[in-house]
């Protein structure tokens, strides 16, 4: 059994922050005339439910909507005007990556009426944000600074960011409250993170001009209850549930739980999973609170407070569809030490097998720790193509002919990682540089 120590890397309790029932209390109604908020991203799942919530029939806004669709599909707002009833000019849409100055640039003058910001876009998966780092910076930094830029030459200062709670990366201790210590342990946390430090000095810089509620929390998960709009990434999905419901409807073989022998009930990671439609009303609700009062720049979690393992959800599908869901055990990801990474692009000009093989067998370990696992990743603009995991003695007579090198496209990217499980004496990390010479 693990210690609880580890148990906190993957447990995840976020109380809902006191600050929130007054926030609800604020979503019922607002004075003045319709407001016209700027939702950055809002095709998106967590975006597009926010719109719901928006455009509902006692609700006082008009929604203007810039996504660049790379990870979301017009059809989520046909299917809101749908659950709305709302006209063509209470919800707009246009096609712009909030990188794109001209473009953005563009839309706000379009709609001069925009007074406020609710803030999606960006990239969102962690293990791509390891394997594809500059993207993300690029995207998630690089598109608000440009994003806030925009709003700032407009004087539109009420400003809503969707954040993350995984800012306070591994915490110090359960639940978590938002004066707990922040960092991050991958790119993606740390995009978060450094977009609210961006924020932060902005407000210290221009008080006056700034009204900035910053939104965190973890494990969005669900669908409206018409059933209308949902999660349905592109792709191989990141986030749990929407794995399980692919394996429901059998678009995937099998769910694989990572780990069964943490300190929880029934052994596997229990995380704090909050409904997007109430994560939804969240969003609105702050923006609410931004219309009515000066907060500056404050931080708020919203969560349950309530953790849900993996299992758990697994037979609440279960039950929900009358139908088992096929599941494995696996090695828990935590348990691999990362030992070596090889990043290579397949340019066509022959196999790279036998680099690889001298990579690898110079960071054979002695002792315990020699590599046990074998990952490869292929990527082709940050589209993930396939995995492929050896386990055990794969240097033994190990064949790198994995896949016809002719099935490539130019520009793919191949990953390698070599990892190494945990044993009673401790891992050891690889620290010697490999050299071509």
């Amino acid at each position: 059994m693990r210690t609880g120590s580890i148990l906190v890397t993957t447990t995840i309790s976020i109380v809902l922050s006191q600050i929130f029932l007054p926030l609800a209390l604020a979503f019922a109604a607002s004075p003045g005339g319709p407001r016209t908020v700027l939702v950055t991203g809002g095709a998106g799942y967590i975006g597009s439910h926010t719109c719901v919530e928006l455009l509902q029939c006692d609700s006082n806004y008009n929604v203007v909507v810039v996504d660049n669709l790379d990870n979301s599909s017009l059809e989520s707002l046909q299917r809101v005007r749908e659950l709305t009833g709302c006209s063509d000019d209470k919800l707009q849409f246009r096609n712009c990556d909030i990188r794109d100055s001209d473009t953005l640039e563009k839309v706000l003058d379009e709609f001069p009426g925009i007074d406020s910001c609710v803030h999606f876009a960006g990239l969102k998966a962690v293990g791509e944000s390891v394997s594809n780092p500059l993207a993300y910076y690029d995207c998630n930094i690089g598109g608000t600074t440009n994003l806030l830029e925009k709003l700032s030459s407009r004087n539109i200062r009420h400003f809503v960011f969707s954040s993350s709670a995984t800012v306070y990366g591994d915490p110090e201790t359960l639940p978590i409250q938002e004066d707990s210590k922040l960092t991050a342990t991958n790119p993606y946390g740390r995009t978060k993170l450094f977009v609210e430090e961006i924020l932060r000095d902005c407000y210290v810089s221009n008080p006056t001009m700034w009204n900035i509620l910053i939104l965190r929390y973890f494990n969005p998960i669900g669908a409206h209850p018409s059933g209308r709009i949902g999660e349905d990434p592109q792709g191989i999905p990141n986030n749990l549930m929407p794995f399980i419901a692919q394996v429901c409807v059998g678009r995937r073989e099998k769910l694989s739980v990572f780990g069964d022998d943490y300190d929880t009930p029934d052994g596997t990671g229990v995380r704090d999973y909050i409904h997007v439609v109430d994560l939804a009303k969240g969003h609105v609700a702050a923006l609410d609170k931004l219309y009515s009062e000066d907060l500056g720049c404050e931080a708020v979690n919203l969560g349950t407070g309530n953790g849900c393992s993996v299992l758990e959800l697994v037979e609440g599908m279960s039950k929900a569809t009358g139908k088992p869901v096929p599941y494995e055990i696996s090695p828990d990801v935590q348990e691999m030490w990362p030992v070596f990474m090889l990043t290579l692009r397949w340019q066509k000009k022959g196999w790279v097998g036998q680099q690889i093989l001298g990579l690898l067998k110079c960071a054979m370990i002695p002792g315990d720790g020699n590599p046990q696992i074998l990952l490869v990743m292929l990527m082709h603009k940050r589209l993930k193509i396939k995995t492929l995991m050896f386990e055990k003695s794969f240097l033994d007579g190990f064949s790198f002919l994995l896949f016809s090198p002719n099935s490539l496209q130019q520009g793919t990217i191949i990953i390698v990682w070599v990892v190494n499980c945990f044993s009673d004496k401790g891992a050891r990390t690889f620290h010697q540089p490999w050299s071509k010479k």
